[in-house]
């Protein structure tokens, strides 16, 4: 094992890497959005989810030139942060994959969820089968053996419900080593979601929240340091959002969703789950894609929100934000594809753009 100081930078040299990688070309890394604003412009500030921050990276670099006024300071420091700063009003907005639940709702009156794009959460893996070959994306894994491995019950690659789930790979005789989340995540909400609505025992043993008490597992700070876990530990395997997976060329699986099918994680497959869920809608737009029905659906997918209150005391602030978030859904799908981040489908598209109209500040004025 890599001694904890050696994996830290490396965790931290790879984090930058992939930063830049996820950059459009003759862009800044994406910490350069957090330079001071030019002078006359107007900076937002924005804190949360590491799940979209490639995407928010690549679209606050191109919507700056469109509007110059405007510039936004995004922290990616996960959603549990991003929900707790909100609140306290410290940033303009937020960013969560996790849908807020009654008490996060009743501390930060008036806040609002907004889907801007959805992700697969995937189930990467560092594997060499027993002959040292390095095992492929396309591991085969059933909800049950999932929620099994993250719970400490199934230890070694080679156990037989494994090993009947994939009989074309010679799997190791070799410990499984789990990567999770150490930090308030909204990828880990989606991923401990659908593990409670597939697995009663875990449910009833550690249940779903941006922060669980794992029962095995080796932590990570954000995506980006999970998938260095990941590539660090032989034998590990973990949960990542597919951009991260795409980005780094780590392999992921093929999960059985409700329809009985192996399903590789794709924007088709999550865009299939949108679609199969976006007649059940709730009003505030809090909605969960996991564990969707549908033939063609992937099970571990979700949005990803923008958290904006509804009537912004700084006027100026609130019409920039508004701008943004109306260009993003009409602009941006392009660079989400690039990315590996699913665009809204039409009819909750629309939804949302006419949730933005309906945004205020100083005490009801239109965001505009």
């Amino acid at each position: 094992m890599m001694p904890k100081a050696n994996l830290l930078a490396a965790m931290a040299v790879f984090a930058f890497a992939l930063a830049a990688a996820c950059a459009p070309q003759g862009a800044p890394p994406p910490g350069a959005t957090k330079a001071q604003a030019p002078a006359g412009a107007l900076l937002l500030t924005g804190a949360g989810a590491t799940f979209p921050f490639p995407l928010y990276s690549r679209w606050f670099f191109d919507y700056a030139k469109v509007d110059s006024s405007a510039r936004f300071n995004y922290q990616s420091i996960g959603s549990g942060g991003g929900i707790k700063q909100v609140t306290e009003k410290t940033v303009d907005f937020g960013a969560s994959d996790a849908v807020l639940d009654q008490r996060q709702k009743a501390a930060a009156p008036g806040l609002q969820m907004f889907p801007m794009v959805a992700g697969a959460v995937v189930l990467a893996y560092n594997l060499r089968d027993a002959a040292g070959t390095a095992a492929p994306t396309g591991l085969k894994l059933a909800p049950d053996v999932v929620a099994d491995i993250f719970l400490g019950k199934v230890t070694k690659w080679s156990d037989s419900r494994l090993t009947a789930l994939n009989p074309d790979v010679k799997l190791p005789d070799q410990n499984i080593v789990v990567a999770h989340r150490s930090d308030g995540s909204g990828t880990t909400f989606l991923f401990v979601s659908y593990l409670s609505q597939v697995s009663p025992e875990w449910k009833s043993k550690v249940g779903a929240g941006t922060s669980v008490e794992w029962p095995v597992g080796l932590g990570g700070k954000g995506n980006e340091g999970v998938t260095g876990v990941i590539s660090q530990q032989p034998g590990s395997i973990g949960y990542i959002e597919l951009a991260y997976a795409k980005q780094t060329k780590v392999p992921y699986a093929f999960v059985r969703n409700a329809a009985g099918k192996f399903i590789e994680p794709t924007l088709e497959s999550t865009t299939a789950a949108s679609d199969a869920m976006a007649a059940q809608m709730p009003e505030d737009m809090g909605q969960l894609l996991t564990n969707a029905p549908g033939a063609d659906s992937y099970s571990i997918a979700g949005y990803t929100f923008l958290l904006v209150y509804q009537d912004m005391a700084d006027c100026a602030k609130a019409a920039r934000l508004a701008g943004f978030i109306n260009w993003a859904l009409s602009e941006g799908d392009k660079s989400a594809k690039e990315l590996h981040y699913a665009p809204l489908g039409a009819s909750v598209k629309q939804k949302v753009l006419a949730r933005v109209e309906k945004l205020t500040c100083g005490g009801g004025k239109p965001a505009r």
